[in-house]
Protein backbone atom coordinates (compact mmCIF):
# COMPACT_ATOMS: atom_id res chain seq x y z
CA UNK A 1 0.00 0.00 0.00
CA UNK A 2 1.48 3.33 -0.58
CA UNK A 3 0.28 6.84 0.48
CA UNK A 4 -1.83 7.86 3.52
CA UNK A 5 -5.00 6.39 4.27
CA UNK A 6 -8.35 8.28 5.18
CA UNK A 7 -10.80 6.56 7.68
CA UNK A 8 -14.66 7.39 7.20
CA UNK A 9 -16.19 6.47 9.83
CA UNK A 10 -19.93 5.18 10.02
CA UNK A 11 -22.68 7.50 11.88
CA UNK A 12 -21.19 6.77 15.29
CA UNK A 13 -17.63 8.18 14.85
CA UNK A 14 -14.70 7.46 16.62
CA UNK A 15 -15.28 3.94 18.75
CA UNK A 16 -12.06 3.34 20.77
CA UNK A 17 -12.50 -0.46 20.44
CA UNK A 18 -13.51 -0.23 16.48
CA UNK A 19 -11.48 -1.99 13.79
CA UNK A 20 -10.64 1.13 11.91
CA UNK A 21 -9.73 2.42 15.37
CA UNK A 22 -7.30 0.12 15.61
CA UNK A 23 -6.42 0.35 11.92
CA UNK A 24 -5.61 3.83 12.45
CA UNK A 25 -2.97 2.66 15.42
CA UNK A 26 -1.48 0.29 13.06
CA UNK A 27 -0.32 2.31 9.72
CA UNK A 28 1.92 4.81 9.69
CA UNK A 29 -0.26 7.52 7.46
CA UNK A 30 -3.80 8.16 8.71
CA UNK A 31 -5.67 10.71 8.59
CA UNK A 32 -9.18 10.08 10.30
CA UNK A 33 -12.04 12.39 8.45
CA UNK A 34 -13.77 14.51 11.91
CA UNK A 35 -17.39 14.05 11.37
CA UNK A 36 -17.46 12.96 15.17
CA UNK A 37 -19.55 15.88 16.08
CA UNK A 38 -22.04 16.08 13.52
CA UNK A 39 -25.72 15.30 13.83
CA UNK A 40 -25.63 11.81 12.37
CA UNK A 41 -28.41 12.75 9.32
CA UNK A 42 -25.86 15.74 8.51
CA UNK A 43 -24.74 14.17 5.00
CA UNK A 44 -23.55 17.49 3.17
CA UNK A 45 -20.83 18.46 7.00
CA UNK A 46 -19.96 14.74 6.53
CA UNK A 47 -18.92 15.28 2.64
CA UNK A 48 -17.68 18.60 3.42
CA UNK A 49 -15.15 17.01 6.64
CA UNK A 50 -14.18 14.36 3.61
CA UNK A 51 -13.77 17.07 1.32
CA UNK A 52 -11.31 18.78 3.48
CA UNK A 53 -9.42 15.41 4.62
CA UNK A 54 -8.54 15.03 0.80
CA UNK A 55 -7.78 18.81 0.34
CA UNK A 56 -5.46 18.31 2.81
CA UNK A 57 -3.50 15.75 0.69
CA UNK A 58 0.16 16.23 -0.19
CA UNK A 59 -0.06 12.98 -2.51
CA UNK A 60 -2.74 10.16 -3.77
CA UNK A 61 -4.65 8.51 -0.87
CA UNK A 62 -6.34 4.85 0.13
CA UNK A 63 -10.39 6.16 1.74
CA UNK A 64 -11.09 3.10 3.76
CA UNK A 65 -14.65 3.33 4.88
CA UNK A 66 -17.03 1.35 6.99
CA UNK A 67 -20.99 1.53 7.19
CA UNK A 68 -22.67 5.26 6.49
CA UNK A 69 -18.93 6.04 5.68
CA UNK A 70 -19.40 4.25 2.49
CA UNK A 71 -22.33 5.93 1.39
CA UNK A 72 -20.50 9.48 2.77
CA UNK A 73 -17.96 7.99 0.43
CA UNK A 74 -20.22 7.76 -2.32
CA UNK A 75 -22.10 10.98 -2.45
CA UNK A 76 -18.75 13.00 -2.06
CA UNK A 77 -17.70 10.87 -5.03
CA UNK A 78 -20.44 11.73 -7.18
CA UNK A 79 -19.75 15.79 -6.23
CA UNK A 80 -15.84 16.44 -5.69
CA UNK A 81 -13.46 16.83 -8.53
CA UNK A 82 -10.84 15.81 -6.22
CA UNK A 83 -10.86 12.09 -6.85
CA UNK A 84 -7.75 12.13 -8.49
CA UNK A 85 -6.09 12.38 -5.15
CA UNK A 86 -7.70 8.78 -4.42
CA UNK A 87 -6.04 5.94 -5.28
CA UNK A 88 -8.54 3.52 -4.68
CA UNK A 89 -11.47 2.61 -1.71
CA UNK A 90 -11.52 0.10 0.53
CA UNK A 91 -15.60 -0.35 1.29
CA UNK A 92 -16.97 -2.32 4.33
CA UNK A 93 -20.28 -3.51 5.21
CA UNK A 94 -22.45 -0.53 4.07
CA UNK A 95 -26.08 -0.06 4.59
CA UNK A 96 -28.18 -0.53 2.16
CA UNK A 97 -31.06 1.44 3.51
CA UNK A 98 -33.61 -0.64 1.88
CA UNK A 99 -35.07 -0.87 4.98
CA UNK A 100 -35.19 1.03 8.38
CA UNK A 101 -32.34 1.50 10.72
CA UNK A 102 -32.83 0.70 14.25
CA UNK A 103 -33.78 3.23 16.10
CA UNK A 104 -30.43 4.18 17.27
CA UNK A 105 -30.18 5.82 13.88
CA UNK A 106 -32.36 8.30 11.45
CA UNK A 107 -35.29 7.24 10.11
CA UNK A 108 -35.63 7.03 6.30
CA UNK A 109 -37.50 10.22 6.22
CA UNK A 110 -34.90 11.58 7.83
CA UNK A 111 -32.09 10.33 5.81
CA UNK A 112 -34.01 11.10 2.54
CA UNK A 113 -34.53 14.62 3.45
CA UNK A 114 -30.73 14.97 4.40
CA UNK A 115 -30.08 13.52 0.75
CA UNK A 116 -28.99 10.26 1.74
CA UNK A 117 -31.31 9.07 -0.29
CA UNK A 118 -30.88 7.85 -3.46
CA UNK A 119 -27.88 6.18 -2.83
CA UNK A 120 -25.51 7.36 -6.42
CA UNK A 121 -25.38 4.50 -8.47
CA UNK A 122 -23.12 4.89 -10.97
CA UNK A 123 -19.19 3.82 -11.09
CA UNK A 124 -16.57 5.45 -9.24
CA UNK A 125 -13.83 7.11 -10.27
CA UNK A 126 -11.14 5.15 -8.96
CA UNK A 127 -10.67 1.41 -7.79
CA UNK A 128 -12.75 -0.19 -5.22
CA UNK A 129 -13.41 -3.18 -3.41
CA UNK A 130 -16.64 -3.54 -1.15
CA UNK A 131 -16.51 -5.88 1.91
CA UNK A 132 -20.08 -7.57 1.99
CA UNK A 133 -21.49 -9.45 5.55
CA UNK A 134 -23.60 -12.31 5.05
CA UNK A 135 -25.30 -11.62 8.05
CA UNK A 136 -25.31 -7.71 8.53
CA UNK A 137 -28.50 -6.45 9.88
CA UNK A 138 -28.01 -2.82 8.19
CA UNK A 139 -27.05 -4.23 4.73
CA UNK A 140 -28.94 -6.96 3.58
CA UNK A 141 -26.53 -8.91 1.23
CA UNK A 142 -28.10 -8.67 -2.57
CA UNK A 143 -28.77 -5.54 -2.15
CA UNK A 144 -24.84 -4.62 -0.89
CA UNK A 145 -23.52 -6.65 -3.87
CA UNK A 146 -25.98 -4.52 -6.31
CA UNK A 147 -24.39 -1.50 -5.24
CA UNK A 148 -20.84 -2.39 -5.26
CA UNK A 149 -21.85 -3.45 -9.21
CA UNK A 150 -23.53 0.04 -9.90
CA UNK A 151 -20.63 1.74 -8.36
CA UNK A 152 -17.90 -0.66 -10.17
CA UNK A 153 -16.20 -2.33 -7.34
CA UNK A 154 -14.83 -5.72 -6.66
CA UNK A 155 -16.50 -7.59 -4.18
CA UNK A 156 -15.18 -9.71 -1.17
CA UNK A 157 -17.42 -11.68 1.09
CA UNK A 158 -16.56 -11.37 4.35
CA UNK A 159 -18.65 -14.05 5.93
CA UNK A 160 -20.93 -13.81 8.85
CA UNK A 161 -19.67 -11.00 10.47
CA UNK A 162 -22.51 -8.84 11.25
CA UNK A 163 -22.41 -5.35 10.81
CA UNK A 164 -18.39 -5.95 11.21
CA UNK A 165 -18.42 -3.45 14.58
CA UNK A 166 -18.00 -4.20 18.37
CA UNK A 167 -21.33 -5.33 18.51
CA UNK A 168 -20.51 -7.84 16.14
CA UNK A 169 -17.62 -8.91 18.65
CA UNK A 170 -14.64 -7.06 16.29
CA UNK A 171 -12.43 -4.51 17.49
CA UNK A 172 -9.03 -5.63 16.16
CA UNK A 173 -9.62 -6.98 12.56
CA UNK A 174 -6.83 -8.33 10.38
CA UNK A 175 -9.39 -8.92 7.22
CA UNK A 176 -8.98 -4.76 6.83
CA UNK A 177 -5.82 -5.17 5.82
CA UNK A 178 -6.40 -8.20 3.24
CA UNK A 179 -9.07 -5.90 1.72
CA UNK A 180 -6.45 -3.54 1.14
CA UNK A 181 -3.91 -5.99 -0.39
CA UNK A 182 -7.03 -7.01 -2.62
CA UNK A 183 -7.52 -3.69 -3.26
CA UNK A 184 -3.82 -2.77 -4.37
CA UNK A 185 -3.99 -6.10 -6.64
CA UNK A 186 -6.95 -3.99 -8.27
CA UNK A 187 -5.24 -0.57 -8.44
CA UNK A 188 -1.77 -2.16 -9.60
CA UNK A 189 -4.02 -3.76 -12.93
CA UNK A 190 -5.63 -0.56 -13.49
Amino acid sequence: MNGPVVLVAGLRGDVEDHWQSHLARTLPDVVVVDSFGRDQADLDGRIADLEAAVAGLTEPATIVAHSAGVLVTVHWAARTARTAMIRGAVLATPPDLGRPLPAAYPTSMELARAGWLPVPAQPLPFPSVVGVSADDDLGDPVRVRALARAWGSAVEELGAVGHLNPASGFGPWPGALDLLATLDELVVAR
